[in-house]
């Protein structure tokens, strides 16, 4: 690659390390990230109209890639909502109750069981969907409101959110701005979030049981009597409930072998997610509601798209940044890159490669670091597109591993931003189960950290073979 850096490159490269910066100083990146992308369209080309006109079609560019995530997940907590409201979710969730005998059977069916939901339905979502039912039966047979929440925060937030192989949102987000097809991403991180995910829940068991056995954790008295009262939901008959209970998984479960059958992937498997999605929202709309329905079905559907663009709201400006460093450029502002240029990030990993020594081992540390400093601000997704340029950057610089090292920082930064560690990113578990997020936070610390370093272990020696 005999390309010369310009000022574009280092303009580019001064505001990843001045959006990590903010980052770790937990103050919100949009400002900079628009500055960012105002600066790359001067100084490529040289027009005050071009560079402001190219942040606003910078995040036209950015929402149209998200878009399907974007949608998906607000249909998705739409249907959540009306299953909560109508008590389908406690007949869905019924038949588990009867597993749960001992403090270990609750942790471990409540977080399998979360985190299988938590594929379908997204995290939070399915914590407002499990907790209500799952936490009384927890508490009855030992098992602290700190437990469950442990739980369903490593199992939801943790397992099934890093990975989101239904889904495929934060895959997505890395895959794009790495430059790889979103199954090399998902792919390469199964033996991570395996390897994460086991090694995290077992230790915060093991930690979670000693502190039971010294009697420092405890269900008390209050506990019980305060989740003891269950809500009625009587809008339908518990044969009906009980009709739909059965029907949802099973059509949803069908998708799954649809998209394994026809190979599925991206946007394909989203929209069947999506199409099977609104069809039973508008089903349970009209059966639960009747005469009221059709208003409903707005209704629902509202609500979910509150949640959905408030979640990915401050994702848009960074995912515009960075999409600039890629095939984003070129849409946004046209072909102004300089002759041989294979985009800024391409451009870059190939003068990292040149000049400074990278090994499989650096880079993997650098982008579980990264991937742990993007999840400081408690979101989980709004820095992930951070880190699959890196990841991109150290990749074309080793020759290797471009898609382990974006499912790595893709795991780290869920881990830490999605909901395990990061105190205001807890509080819908902690809510749920009534414990302060700072103590679910601390409880989920050690065990999350050496989850990480088993796991950027775990991915040197892949990088390695």
């Amino acid at each position: 690659m005999g390309i010369e850096l310009t000022m574009l490159h280092g303009v580019y490269l001064l505001f990843i390390f001045i959006i990590i910066g903010i980052m770790i100083m937990r103050r919100d990146t949009t400002l900079v990230c628009v500055i960012g992308i105002f600066l790359l369209g001067l100084i490529a080309s040289n027009s005050l109209n071009i560079a402001v006109s190219g942040v606003f079609n910078s995040f036209i560019f950015a929402i149209r890639e998200l878009l399907g995530t974007i949608l998906i997940i607000s249909i998705i907590v739409a249907m959540s909502r009306i299953l909560i409201r109508l008590g389908i979710n406690e007949v869905m969730i019924s038949p588990f109750t009867k597993m749960i005998r001992t403090p270990t059977l609750a942790y471990w069916t409540i977080g399998i069981l979360m985190m299988v939901i938590s594929w379908f339905f997204w995290p939070s979502p399915a914590v407002a969907l499990l907790g209500a039912v799952l936490l009384p039966v927890a508490l009855r047979v030992g098992l602290p409101a700190l437990g469950v929440a442990m739980a369903m925060n490593l199992f939801g937030h943790g397992i099934a959110l890093s990975g989101d192989y239904i889904i495929q949102g934060a895959p997505k987000l890395t895959a794009d701005a790495a430059g790889i097809p979103v199954g090399e991403v998902m792919a390469a991180s199964v033996p991570l979030v395996i390897i994460m995910g086991a090694v995290t829940t077992v230790v915060a068991f093991w930690m979670l049981k000693r502190d039971m056995r010294k009697g420092k954790l405890i269900v008390s008295e209050e506990e019980l009597i305060l989740h003891q009262e269950d809500e009625k939901h009587e809008v339908l008959s518990f044969q009906t409930k009980k009709t739909l209970a059965l029907l949802i998984p099973v059509v949803l479960l069908i998708d799954v072998v649809v998209m394994f059958t026809l190979d599925l992937q991206g946007g394909d498997a989203t929209a069947l997610i999506g199409g099977t999605v609104i069809f039973i929202l508008i089903l349970i709309a009209m059966m639960g509601y009747r005469n009221q329905g059709l208003e409903k079905i707005t209704s629902y559907m509202i609500e979910g798209f509150q949640f959905g663009f408030k979640v990915f709201g401050p994702v848009i400006p960074i995912a515009a940044f960075f999409y600039m460093g890629d095939a984003g450029f070129t849409s946004v502002f046209g072909e102004l890159l300089p002759e041989g240029s294979q985009g800024i990030v391409n451009d870059l990993g190939y003068a990292l490669a040149q000049n400074v020594p990278v090994h499989d081992s650096i880079a993997a540390i650098t982008l579980t670091i990264v991937g742990a400093i993007t999840g400081l601000d408690g979101s989980g997704f709004s820095g992930i597109s951070l880190v699959g340029s890196i990841a991109s950057l150290f990749a074309i610089a080793i020759g290797k591993g471009i898609a382990t090292l974006t499912a790595l920082g893709q795991i780290s930064a869920i881990w830490v931003g999605g909901g395990t560690l990061v105190p205001w990113a807890l509080i819908p578990a902690a809510a749920i189960c009534n414990v302060s997020p700072f103590e679910l936070a601390r409880r989920n610390m050690l065990p999350v950290i050496i989850g990480l370093l088993v796991t950027t272990i775990a991915a040197m020696l892949i990088l390695s073979i």
